[in-house]
């Protein structure tokens, strides 16, 4: 006959034994990883403070886009905002009035922020234990906007009756706060002027972020 040896049974003792030196192990390994992060820290964690951050995307000037859209001839209301809503910049209109911004947790993400070798248009951050990226894949995932060739709209001509003559008529070159005084008090009378000129403030002022004092002629001002 064959003799078999029974299997001892396991007790509750090694289970709880094999499970501390498991959590042991993990909590080890995750301490050298925060070690490891904490050294390629831009701001060592000594040197944190507490800050505030200046804002330059404007993305409370969202509500002039909302305000202008419903400045257009009666006839041309829906289509106009239809334009707009068909944009890649639709879901943009309604942030004044959903979302709240907090420069305290930027700050806190930005002195987190690590060295690394990644592509230079990338950033990472320490948070817990992990290293996390934000880079233009991410920013795609969020914004839903898509990166492409940058046109050149530093050179255009002018289009006869186009937006251009219609509300700057003795100007050669358009500055942003000239446009953006287009966007906040004007009376829209041709279909889609409202969609072309809140396209052109949603780029240059919201999303770009650029100062109201420096004049710019650069800004893509689109004939027609």
């Amino acid at each position: 006959m064959e003799s078999r040896k029974e299997k001892e049974p396991t007790s509750v003792f090694n289970i709880s034994v094999k499970s501390q030196l498991q959590f042991s192990k993990q909590k080890k390994s995750q301490l050298q990883m925060r070690n490891r992060l904490r050294d390629l820290l831009k701001t060592p964690k000594g040197d944190w403070y507490e800050g505030k951050l200046t804002q330059h995307n404007h993305f409370d000037a969202l509500a002039h886009i909302d305000d202008a859209l419903n400045r257009v001839p009666t006839e041309f209301t829906d289509e106009d905002r239809c334009r707009f809503m068909a944009s890649c910049f639709r879901h943009f209109l309604t942030m004044h009035r959903e979302m709240k911004f907090s420069d305290g947790i930027i700050h806190r993400l930005l002195l987190r922020e690590l060295h690394h070798n990644g592509p230079p248009d990338e950033m990472q951050f320490m948070l817990g234990n992990q290293s996390v990226r934000f880079s233009k894949v991410e920013f795609c995932l969020i914004t839903k906007l898509l990166f492409g060739i940058i046109p050149d709209t530093t050179k255009y001509a002018a289009a006869e009756n186009g937006i251009h003559q219609r509300y700057f008529p003795r100007a050669d070159e358009v500055s942003l706060e000239e446009i953006r005084g287009v966007v906040t008090v004007t009376e829209f009378g041709e279909a889609y002027d409202a969609v072309k000129l809140c396209l052109i403030y949603m780029l240059n002022w919201i999303l770009i972020g650029a100062r109201k004092e420096i004049q710019d002629s650069s800004l893509a001002v689109s004939a027609g």
